[in-house]
Order: C-alpha cells, then sequence, then structure tokens
C-alpha cells in the first residue's frame, strides 16, 4: 500500500490550554453553511436516511443549527416533514388558516382538531370579521350552527397594522390576556396573526436559526433518480431553506447537471452538492452554481 502523505486523526492531536482573557459568553459560534444561511451553532445533521425527519429537525434549529429531512420516503412525505418545521414557530403567520361565517362550528372543531390549533379567523370574502378559539367553543353544544353565532365579532378584535413592531403585539396581548393578535392592513383584511405561543418560543430560543420571516430553517435531501424534480417542486412549496443533493459520489455529471438545474429553476433555494474528496470536485460544483 502506498501512502500517499501523513495525516493525523482525532486521537493522536492533544489540545493543550493557555492563558486566555476571553470568556464564554464572548464567543460567538456564528458559521456560514451556505452562501446566504448563517447558523448561529455550526451544527448540521447528516443527510444520510432515517437520520432527520420533522421533530429532530425542529430540535436542532432551535439550538441555532439545521436540520436536513433525509430523502428515504414519498415525496409529499418529506414536503410534509418540512412543512412542519416551517410552520412550528414564526413571528408572524403570513397564511394563518381562517374560515368563512357559514361554517359551522363542528367544521371549526373538526379543523382545529386536525391542525392542531387553538382558534382561526373568520373572513368573509377577504374581510377579517371575526375569530374563533377554543374559549369560544369549550362548551359549544350547537355544532350545526354557523360560527357567527359563537365567534367574537369584528368590532371587538384586538388588532395591529402591518408593521407593527413585535414590542406592540406583546403589549396588547398582555393588557388584554389575549393569545392571538391578528394583523390588518388599512381596509381591515387580514394580512397575518401573532401568537403568545411563538413569542414565547423565540424567547425560549434566542439562539435559533431562522429565516427572514423568523420561521425555523430546514434543509431536505434528493438524489439524481427519476422523480426528482418533482420531488424538488414539492419541497420548495413546502418552503424548504436547502437542497442537499446527496449521493455517495458528488464529482459526477448527474450530481452537476442536477445542482444547475435546481439553481436555473429554484434560484432562491441555496443548493449543496456532495459527497466529494478533491478540490477539482468542489471546483466543478461551484461552477455548476452550488452554494456549498
Amino acid at each position: 500500500m502506498r501512502v500517499v502523505q501523513e495525516a493525523l486523526t482525532f486521537d493522536d492531536v492533544l489540545l493543550i490550554p493557555a492563558h486566555s482573557s476571553v470568556l464564554p459568553r464572548d464567543v460567538s459560534l456564528e458559521t456560514y453553511l451556505t452562501r446566504n444561511i448563517k447558523l448561529n451553532i455550526p451544527l448540521l445533521s447528516a443527510a444520510m436516511d432515517t437520520v432527520t425527519e420533522g421533530r429532530l429537525a425542529i430540535t436542532i434549529a432551535q439550538e441555532g443549527g439545521i436540520g436536513i429531512i433525509h430523502k428515504n420516503m414519498s415525496a409529499d412525505r418529506q414536503a410534509y416533514e418540512v412543512s412542519a418545521v416551517k410552520k412550528y414557530e414564526s413571528g408572524v403567520i403570513k397564511e394563518p388558516f381562517t374560515v368563512s361565517p357559514n361554517a359551522t362550528i363542528r367544521e371549526v372543531l373538526e379543523l382545529t382538531r386536525a391542525k392542531g390549533i387553538s382558534g382561526v379567523p373568520v373572513v368573509d370574502k377577504g374581510d377579517l370579521v371575526g375569530i374563533v378559539t377554543s374559549r369560544d367553543l369549550r362548551f359549544e353544544t350547537r355544532l350545526e350552527e354557523s360560527v357567527a353565532k359563537a365567534m367574537t365579532p369584528k368590532e371587538k378584535l384586538i388588532t395591529v397594522r402591518e408593521g407593527a413592531s413585535k414590542e406592540e403585539a406583546i403589549r396588547l396581548l398582555h393588557q388584554h390576556r389575549i393569545e392571538k393578535v391578528l394583523v390588518v392592513n388599512d381596509r381591515f383584511q387580514l394580512r397575518g396573526m401573532i401568537t403568545v405561543k411563538d413569542i414565547q418560543k423565540s424567547r425560549d430560543y434566542p439562539q435559533a436559526c431562522k429565516d427572514e420571516q423568523e420561521r425555523l430553517r430546514v434543509g431536505a435531501a434528493v438524489s439524481t433518480g427519476a422523480g426528482t424534480e418533482e420531488r424538488i417542486e414539492a419541497l420548495s412549496a413546502a418552503g424548504v431553506d436547502v437542497i442537499v443533493v446527496d449521493t455517495a459520489h458528488g464529482h459526477s455529471q448527474g450530481v452537476l447537471d442536477r445542482v444547475r438545474w435546481v439553481k436555473q429553476n429554484f434560484p432562491k433555494i441555496q443548493v449543496i452538492g456532495g459527497n466529494i474528496a478533491t478540490g477539482e470536485a468542489a471546483k466543478a460544483l461551484v461552477e455548476a452554481g452550488a452554494d456549498a
């Protein structure tokens, strides 16, 4: 066997501490995963099969890293896992579930149970007309009545305008002892929702890795085989932050072509290609458009 060069592994090296005036609280572990994605701690889960799904990705992102949802599942299931991470926390929920005032109380209860939510805005032809929460429905027995009979009506809603600060939302939540504040525009049309739960999560995990909308970041692995384009389209619709084109030999034409296709069709999604072991392979991936 020919030895190319001498190398060391972990057991071959010891670090000897020296004097330091740096305190742990002053240390930043921030690093860039790709051109546009910054991690607050250098933690990335492997793209290997069965390693990471939604629950683990949420936990990793809350601590400041990012999880990569594996591809050993259907495209729909993988997109669902990505969506679960993106919807777990948000500064402002841009597209909350809504119901019509004509929906029955039974239908609203079925929706809230199915989606694991405690309340929904009531919208009529684009206009916000009320909100119905678990408190409104807790002892409700008129299941076939319209939700308009049980909701908090428009004139009693607590709202903030688009662009309002988080501090203003927190003040209203505390002042009125409510769990949700609705975001509206000048025509009183619904533009989002701010919840106590999301604010509390943000306080509990101040180092969480988030996107511009304050949603947790998450990645997903894909291959180069049949059905990959449809899979990537589903992942994009679910809000994935980074696609990992994951194969055993990343310096292959199939990987380079797939990286190039993703960047051409989804330029806002970051792309990682691999696995590679040479500088030549890294250069080829960069030229194909890889962000890492």
